[in-house]
């Protein structure tokens, strides 16, 4: 961009916008382990072919061949008095895409209702829903598969509700040259969060049983709540333990950002806006290939590397701590990079953009081939999601330069993209690895890297930096 914003300087990690951060870190964290604590217990609940007795301890068969083809569920009780249940690769892949339904339903709305009302309500209440449903679910399998979907599709409303209302804080808090950094440091608290939840769920489900898992990690997510509601604040101009430094650092850096309250927005110079349609291809490619990565990962582990659903677990949590490194260290150079006036803005998201789908789709292409491998397998699992994260400084965050006013509003159509990807790729997945576990995967990855490479193409080739000129003027058409 020709002009670059206010580089006066405060303290940066002992800042508030920084303490912001790792709030947001942490609500982040709280909403993806809530996410995917399924995704590592439905190994213990569905693995019927065990012994009454074996019940959450370990198999070695692929997981390809415990399931049985019956949308119904059935109750068994071993000495721990847990359920099992039949659900097929098919229902699995409805039930793990049903949280997309919920989020694509209240993505838009709540970004748009967020920038009006403010953030902080909405993703509190967003927080506080999913950790009481995370709490419930246990309860409510026992109850039948179409009670679960549709508990897990309330729940990814609520989350939706939470992801989106984040940029409408950013677009308020964030300095430009500070946006990588502070959205990066937030952004990361999912893969920790996913980290965390493959490495000990699996302990968790043998030590105690895998309702426990939803226990855990919902409470967690109601304390979370807490400090959400005690310490978040919409803006700096209204939060009570500012310094005046900081203040005045975080408005003047936001000067040229036209801060007007709006009630319409400018939807066909929207949709006629290849930038914008860059973005929301980027968000489509990336989560394609994180959704299987994120949800089909503890099967992966368990059918083609034939290891157990402690074992599974702390393999499956290898990426994402990968993935929150590079999260946070691809932040910190990107904003280095535009700092020292080294690369230009729409150089340095284009290149993150570049290495965050071309390096996880060459990764995704081999595994088929390595699968013979135990160690290479593992190490290639481990880069595709960390790869992918230097999105987060590319097309991730591209809306905060190209229209900061409709930051959020954006952001929830831009997830949208990215959760239409992941309810077909999920669906596409569970359906390709019932047919031939093989042929299945190795059509799940080639698919992926193609949808990735024709994201990236799109995006290099429409991506802009620039504030576009229907998000600079203060009279807009209405809706």
């Amino acid at each position: 961009m020709d002009e670059k914003p206010s580089t006066r300087k405060s303290p940066e990690f002992c800042s508030l916008r920084y303490g912001l951060a790792f709030i947001m870190h942490f609500s982040n964290f709280t909403m993806i382990t809530q996410r995917v604590s399924l995704s590592i217990a439905i190994i213990a609940m569905v693995n019927s072919t065990q012994q009454p007795g074996l019940l959450n301890t370990s198999t070695e068969r692929p997981l390809a061949f415990t399931f049985n083809h019956s949308n119904r569920s059935i109750r068994e009780v071993n000495t721990a008095e847990v359920s099992v249940y039949e659900w097929s690769p098919e229902t699995q892949g409805i039930i793990f895409s049903s949280i997309n339904y919920g989020i694509i339903l209240t993505l838009i709305p709540s970004g748009y209702l967020a920038g009006i009302f403010g953030a902080k309500q909405m993703l509190g209440a967003g927080l506080l829903i999913s950790s009481l449903l995370t709490l419930f679910t246990p309860l409510t399998a026992d109850f039948g598969v179409i009670l679960v979907i549709v508990i897990r599709t309330v729940q990814g409303m609520a989350q939706g509700m939470a992801w989106t209302g984040q940029f409408t804080i950013w677009a308020k808090w964030a300095p430009p040259l500070e946006r990588s950094k502070l959205t990066s440091i937030a952004g990361s608290g999912a893969s920790f969060g996913s980290f965390i939840i493959l490495c000990v769920g699996g302990l968790i489900s043998q030590a105690l049983g895998w309702p426990f898992i939803f226990y855990i990690f919902g409470s967690i997510g109601c304390v979370c709540c807490l400090l959400w509601f005690t310490v978040i604040y919409d803006d700096p101009l209204h939060h009570p333990c500012i310094s005046i430094r900081e203040k005045e650092h975080i408005v003047s850096s936001l000067a040229q950002q036209s801060s007007s309250p709006r009630r319409s927005v400018p939807i066909k110079s929207m949709v006629r806006c290849l930038p914008l349609w860059a973005i929301f291809t980027g968000f489509f490619s990336h989560f394609w290939l994180c959704t299987i990565i994120i949800t089909y990962l503890p099967t992966y582990i368990s059918s083609v590397l034939r290891v157990n659903i402690r074992d599974s677990g702390v393999l499956s949590s290898l990426p994402f701590i990968a993935a929150a490194s590079c999260t946070i260290l691809g932040g910190q150079l990107a904003d280095f990079l535009l700092s020292r006036n080294l690369l230009r803005l729409i150089t340095v998201r284009k290149l993150f953009s570049s290495l965050g789908l071309l390096l996880p789709s060459l990764c995704a292409v081999a595994l088929p081939f390595v699968a013979s491998s135990y160690t290479t397998t593992i190490i290639l699992l481990i880069l595709i999601p960390g790869t992918s994260n230097l999105c987060d400084s590319g097309f991730i965050i591209n809306t905060l330069d190209v229209a900061p006013r409709y930051a959020s509003f954006l952001m929830g159509i831009s997830r949208g993209f990215g959760l239409i990807a992941g309810i077909i790729s999920s669906t596409a997945t569970g359906f390709l690895i019932s047919q031939d576990s093989v042929s299945g995967w190795r059509n799940v990855f080639f698919l992926a890297a193609a949808v990735n490479m024709f994201g990236l193409v799109f995006y290099l080739t429409f991506g802009q930096a620039e504030i576009q000129h229907w998000a600079k003027e203060r009279t807009l058409t209405r809706l």
